[in-house]
């Protein structure tokens, strides 16, 4: 009999925090500024230098990074400290999967930019191994090669009141926005999500978390309970309460996405119990005791073990881990549960329907520049993990 917590770790990877304390406040994926260098270098890899597939190292290897800054606090230090500005070129293909991947392994920010050749533009603290980093995210995405890279060194900037600036509130459908919380709602008689969007990956801006939220509208008429299988910030569990769900769950591998979490729902005066954020430890991840009191320990294994639940399922995390735990997501629903999956790109969409397709029926796929969301209805009979 399998672990059930023992296939969930490491696969939460879309929404894992950056790796360091001034990362914490803005690990978004835009370009703050662009100042004159201090210094710079350009690495570039060896045209002959190509790689091993590191699929199998790579979903192994991520419960060992450490996603959290070990001080207790974010210092103004670490707000005012120098940082590197690094360009990488990447084919076009992946440049949106490139950008995730590197706010995943450490980048504090990233944008792309498109001119007759793809570069992504991304922030690093002064003390990331952006080697490291790039090499971890092309790893994941599947390049075969090292990207060439420019790494130039920036005086430090106020990087809190910047973010901040470069937020504004989201609309994703009429009557629907996401709101950080120092901006005042555009319309005060819409849904109004509001959000400390830096904590944890689910900005509302990304095109896969306005499809999830859309899909999340469609199909919670009231009274259902949902499972967010990788929350992050916990804008899909805090929506699903705003559009009539009973209860809301999330699972996620990052204490600092709980904690996140817990904050954007009192922003939205969600009470706790209609709320239950849980964490599932990994074996040489940050030790989620440390991060919260005692009496706020989000370690529940009776959740965790709990099947055919919920009446809503979704998990908006990326391609191999859907592929990898498919079983395993689909088994949190009920009989004629709505499965969601998103997180991929439309190149990616067959693979995954050919995986879902043995547990799910009314298959329906729905896009947004280029990215993916697949729903579909749980089978009555569908085989799946129940322990």
């Amino acid at each position: 009999m399998s672990n059930p917590l023992s296939s969930l770790r490491s696969h939460f990877i879309k929404h894992i925090t950056c790796h360091n304390p001034s990362a914490a406040f803005f690990s978004v994926r835009r370009r703050i500024g662009s100042p004159q260098p201090r210094c710079r270098f350009t690495f570039v890899p060896s045209p002959n230098a190509a790689r091993e597939s590191h699929l199998s190292r790579f979903n192994t290897a991520v419960s060992s990074y450490s996603t959290l800054p070990s001080s207790n606090g974010v210092t103004d230090a670490a707000y005012t400290s120098p940082y590197l500005s690094v360009r990488i070129s990447c084919p076009r293909r992946v440049a949106d999967m490139l950008s995730e991947s590197l706010l995943c392994f450490g980048a504090t920010s990233t944008t792309e930019i498109y001119h007759a050749q793809i570069w992504i533009s991304s922030t690093f603290n002064i003390s990331q191994d952006v080697k490291d980093c790039v090499d971890r995210a092309s790893d994941s995405v599947g390049l075969k090669e090292l990207p060439i890279y420019k790494v130039e060194m920036h005086d430090h900037t106020d990087w809190i009141k910047q973010t901040q600036e470069s937020f504004h509130p989201v609309e994703i459908k009429e009557g629907l926005w996401i709101v950080p919380e120092w901006r005042n709602p555009p319309d005060l008689e819409a849904i109004n999500i509001i959000l400390n969007p830096g904590l944890a990956f689910g900005t509302g801006e990304h095109p896969t978390t306005k499809l999830c939220l859309l899909l999340l509208h469609r199909v919670i008429k009231g009274g259902e309970k949902f499972l967010d299988y990788g929350t992050g910030s916990g804008v899909l569990a805090i929506a699903a309460l705003k559009f009539g769900a009973e209860l809301s769950v999330g699972f996620d591998i990052e204490p600092q996405a709980i904690i996140s979490a817990r904050h954007n729902a009192a922003l939205n005066n969600i009470e706790p119990n209609k709320l239950l954020l849980n964490i599932v430890p990994t074996k040489n991840g940050p030790n989620f005791e440390s991060e919260c009191p005692v009496e706020q320990n989000p370690y529940n294994p009776k959740i965790i073990a709990e099947k055919e639940k919920y009446d809503v399922v979704i998990a908006n995390i990326l391609l191999y881990p859907l592929l990898d735990l498919a079983e395993r997501i689909v088994s949190y629903g009920k009989p004629e549960a709505t499965i969601g999956v998103s997180g991929i790109i439309a190149e990616q969409v067959p693979i995954v329907i050919e995986r879902y397709s043995q547990f799910l029926e009314n298959i329906d796929v729905k896009m947004m520049d280029d990215w993916a969301c697949i729903s579909g209805t749980k089978k009555t009979n569908a085989a799946c993990i129940t322990s």
